[in-house]
């Protein structure tokens, strides 16, 4: 009687423990996959915001490039003034010294 119950209750056991691994390897399946599908999220969330700061730093490159051909044109416009100013002032100073040469050689 002994025997039979040693052995009717390592069954039980044996039982019990088959059980609970095959649990175990489901819930380490179960987390596989939703560490899989979380990982998978954050992916694309991580490609989005990077596509949207790329969008955003073409956008200000764009806006910066514009600003500084806007700002060149205008120095180059203000520099062209001020030559022709200039060009026009040492004409005049040389027209005045050259009469006046002539003035001194009559």
């Amino acid at each position: 009687m002994k025997t039979r119950f040693s052995f009717a209750l390592t069954a039980l056991l044996l039982g019990v423990a088959s059980f609970a691994y095959g649990q175990v390897g489901t819930d380490v399946k179960k987390a596989a996959d939703d560490t899989g599908k979380a990982t998978d999220k954050a992916a694309k969330d991580t490609g989005h915001v990077t596509k949207k700061a790329a969008v955003k730093t073409g956008e200000a490159t764009e806006k910066g490039a514009k600003d500084t051909g806007k700002a060149t044109k205008t120095v180059a416009k203000d520099t062209g003034h001020g030559v022709k100013k200039g060009t026009k002032a040492v004409g005049h100073g040389v027209k005045k010294g050259a009469e006046k040469t002539e003035d001194v050689a009559k």
